[in-house]
């Protein structure tokens, strides 16, 4: 009998024993097979970034041998630099203008298409320049806003008034530049937007409905807006680190010019590193400006998790 009982005990250890390699197995041939992407994510994202940070530390310049440890003098320099501050206005002026019109409108043609028995070709039309090649963009652009053969002005003669200098003129560059912002950005606002919509409930519209609201404004501000929060949210962060991110229609079109009127953080980082050769310093410029896309990243993240609490908790109580 003795016998008898172990036998069950011992076929267990051996099966426990068995699956222990197994589960051993799988997880070196899981690393084995990470190990690739895991080396060429390492090669060239993270070992650059490493790289980068260290430079900013030091007087670097492509061309030149040795670079000497300047400690936080370049991050200084930054707040020191008029070229940056202009930059830096510049940038400011381009997100005020692009983050409020294009999510503004983004929710509006959302609302609209929401509606629409042809929203798939309206979908169509506004996301194009989302998935389209900026610089191919760019320059389609650049022949519309010509001076003397664009299509823009072309049309403001047929109106009656007079061409614009759209991108040569320094108190209208900037703004050009923007409306060209808008325009990429607003079909990208609209498909989150319109993933939100998609996810309302339909019995809260049936109890607005009950209370009064039933279509027009105050249904917008009853039940879509309050439940649209937490993808406003996401769309107000996302457009802006893109607005903070504009670089290949200012180096295509106006190259910062003129008279440094559209010169952008990162085409001021691009200059500095690129141009001038200045490594150390434009390291500084892009490990500042990847420490402020983090904080509004990990700001949106804390927001998003008591929005999600409170709906949690006190929102249905």
């Amino acid at each position: 009998m003795a016998v008898v009982n172990d036998m069950p005990t011992s076929s267990l250890a051996d099966n426990a024993s068995t699956n222990d390699r197994y589960a051993r197995a799988q997880a070196r041939a899981g690393v084995i097979l990470a190990l690739p992407a895991t080396l060429l994510i390492a090669a060239l994202l993270i070992g650059p970034a490493i790289l980068v940070f260290f430079l900013s530390f030091t007087d670097a310049s492509l061309g030149l041998a040795g670079a000497r440890f300047v400690g936080l003098g370049n991050y200084l320099r930054i707040l020191t630099d008029p070229g940056f501050a202009q930059s830096l206005r510049n940038t400011a002026l381009y997100v005020l203008v692009v983050v409020p019109t294009s999510i503004g409108w983004g929710l509006l043609v959302a609302l609209l298409i929401a509606q629409s028995p042809f929203a798939a070709v309206y979908r169509t039309a506004y996301f194009l320049p989302v998935a389209a090649t900026l610089v191919a963009l760019a320059t389609a652009w650049e022949a519309i806003l010509h001076p003397s053969l664009g299509f823009a002005n072309s049309l403001l003669l047929l109106l009656g008034a007079s061409p614009v200098r759209f991108l040569s003129d320094p108190a209208t560059a900037i703004y050009a530049l923007a409306a060209i912002g808008v325009w990429q950005l607003v079909g990208f606002n609209m498909i989150l937007f319109l993933a939100g919509l998609s996810t309302i409930p339909e019995e809260l519209y049936e109890a607005a409905a009950i209370d009064g609201a039933d279509r027009g404004l105050k249904r917008f501000l009853l039940v879509t807006w309050p439940m649209l929060a937490p993808v406003t949210l996401f769309v107000t962060v996302m457009t802006i680190i893109r607005a903070f991110s504009v670089f290949e229609t200012v180096a295509v079109l106006t190259h910062g010019g003129p008279m440094k009127s559209t010169s952008v953080i990162l085409y001021t980082f691009y200059e500095e590193g690129f141009r001038f050769f200045r490594v150390g310093y434009a390291s500084a410029i892009a490990v500042s400006f990847f420490a402020f896309v983090t904080v509004l990243s990990l700001i949106q993240m804390r927001v998003s998790e008591r929005q999600a609490r409170w709906k949690n908790k006190g929102g249905r109580s």
